[in-house]
């Protein structure tokens, strides 16, 4: 059975930092490219990052380049996303997302809320 398991979410101030991790099992990861996504109240979910399978390239949303960097560790099975200089748009559920072709698996989400 395949498991993601987000973590590292919370309450942080505007301009502090976050690193959230997803955690994946029953899956062979490094066949996988791995997604951020995220999902503010009242908002459709939206693609923060991605990476490719062996965390060659990486692409980022512009609203979070040059502020978020996505990597993984393919010994561990696990994807990161390093956010920095947060602001409270950046408010949301965060989501990873495994993808293979037409086979994808998403995580349960973390929340991560920028506030003072």
């Amino acid at each position: 059975q395949v498991h993601l398991v987000e973590s590292g979410g919370g309450l942080v101030q505007p301009g502090g930092s976050l690193r959230l991790s997803c955690a994946v099992s029953g899956l062979a990861f490094s066949n996988y490219a791995m997604n951020w996504h995220r999902q503010a109240p009242g908002k459709r979910r939206e693609l923060v990052a991605a990476i490719t399978r062996v965390g060659d390239s990486s692409i980022y949303a512009d609203s979070v380049k040059g502020r978020f960097t996505i990597s993984r560790d393919n010994t561990e099975n696990t994807v990161f996303l390093q956010m920095s200089s947060l602001t409270p748009d950046n408010t949301a559920v965060y989501f990873c997302r495994a993808i293979n072709g037409q086979d994808n698996y998403w995580g349960q989400g973390t929340q991560v809320t920028v506030s003072s």
